[in-house]
């Protein structure tokens, strides 16, 4: 309050000293003769416009920073922003702030002193309330405006110093008023730089999300090319192999000829691709054609895959897995073997591909807690996002039935 009120004395004292002074010059001896008839209600009315004029500085002024003191009524404005970036990125910043500011005009920019300066064409909205009494008040008005800003290096950070300020002289500060615009462009300004520098590091946190991601799919795709040929069953089969070339040569022939179809398909590939659902078809039932040879009548095997579904984009080795569980946890512990189904199902724009066996289902041993089950959800997740699921429940009866969820419409992304 006292702020304001000697703010507006001080305008007033500073108008009326100079019509005073303009007064010896035009009259002489108004000492001796006195002044002409309404020469001091003349000054009266030009020191009262002055008055206005400060009051409607110091309403803006509060408008804008709802705090009038010393700093805030002033028409020129410092503001010093220490910003945890290099200079150059803080010097390109600037720039861009300062080039797109509103009324912004004239921009210079200097890289190697890191400065930009611009004039800001003054808003007729700052224009004082008292123009609208009479055209020839708009002179108490301060003009046009300008911003000089400097980028200062450090270590680690920089430092940027916005001056925003009347262009014409500071002397002339006592008498012509800025109405707030100076205040505004300082606060709108450290404002713009703030957004930008937010948009910056919102863009850099998505980078490294991005490369983190890229980063896990990396780390999976490695884990399943380790995980396509498994050794234990690699050396089984070749054994059983060697075996029946002595005893049953036909069968020795049909197994090996099923281990080259299943390590055609398992080789890691070359180019970043998808398989489909009919290729994921021939490779499982390579493989348990070759667990036929090996389990004889404790395997049995049905297929429910619609020929049109075969077509469909679908994740390499991931039906590979869901089979190789159900043998490995259900079937082979099972003294009587039993039954592995391979079914596939499309509803609206989703495919679900489960495999479900009639083995020994759930137990301590097997939970659905394996390297091979934890692979499929994190490439799924990886690939996919929240689009694709993952389910394994028990079969009825008995047994396990795992299903793996994708969207027909998936566009081809890092799975391989």
């Amino acid at each position: 309050m006292f702020a304001s009120f000697f703010f507006m004395l001080r305008t007033a004292i500073a108008w009326g000293a100079v019509f005073m002074l303009l007064a010896l010059f035009i009259f002489e001896g108004l000492a001796r003769r006195g002044p002409p008839d309404g020469f001091l209600m003349m000054i009266l009315m030009f020191v009262c416009a002055a008055a206005v004029a400060a009051f409607s500085h110091v309403r803006r002024v509060r408008l804008i920073d709802q705090t009038v003191n010393s700093t805030t009524l002033a028409n020129r404005h410092r503001r010093v922003i220490d910003l945890p970036i290099s200079a150059d990125e803080a010097f390109e910043l600037l720039q861009k702030a300062v080039t797109e500011f509103p009324g912004a005009q004239n921009v210079e920019a200097a890289a190697n002193s890191l400065q930009v300066r611009a004039k800001i064409k003054r808003s007729p909205l700052y224009y004082p309330d008292l123009q609208s009494l009479h055209p020839s008040l708009r002179w108490l008005s301060s003009g046009d405006n300008q911003i000089y800003a400097t980028v200062s290096p450090g270590v680690d950070s920089c430092a940027v110093t916005l001056i925003c300020e009347p262009m014409r002289p500071t002397w002339t500060d006592f008498f012509i008023l800025d109405q707030g615009s100076n205040l505004d462009n300082v606060q709108a300004f450290t404002r713009a730089l703030m957004r930008r520098l937010g948009d910056m590091r919102s863009k850099e946190r998505e980078e490294v999300k991005q490369t983190m991601t890229e980063k896990e799919l990396s780390v999976a795709k490695l884990n399943l090319l380790h995980a396509q040929v498994e050794p234990h069953f690699l050396y089984n089969s070749l054994a059983s192999a060697q075996l029946l070339t002595r005893s049953d040569p036909a069968k020795a022939d049909e197994m090996l000829g099923n281990l080259i179809t299943y390590l055609r398909h398992s080789l890691p590939r070359t180019e970043d691709s998808l398989s489909t659902i009919g290729e994921e078809l021939e490779r499982t039932r390579a493989y348990l054609d070759i667990m036929k040879i090996r389990m004889g009548s404790r395997l049995n095997v049905q297929y429910e895959i619609p020929d049109y579904l075969k077509p469909v984009l679908f994740p390499s080795m991931m039906l590979q897995t869901l089979v190789e569980n159900a043998i490995k946890h259900g079937l082979e512990p099972k003294s009587g073997g039993g039954t592995i189904w391979v079914l596939a199902r499309a509803h609206e724009n989703m495919v679900a591909v489960t495999v479900a066996d009639d083995g020994r289902g759930f137990s301590a041993e097997s939970a659905g807690t394996g390297i091979g089950l934890r692979n499929v959800r994190e490439r799924l997740r990886l690939a996919y996002g929240n689009t694709a699921q993952f389910s394994i429940v028990a079969n009825f009866p008995n047994g396990v039935a795992a299903t793996i969820t994708v969207p027909t419409s998936f566009i081809k992304g890092e799975v391989s």
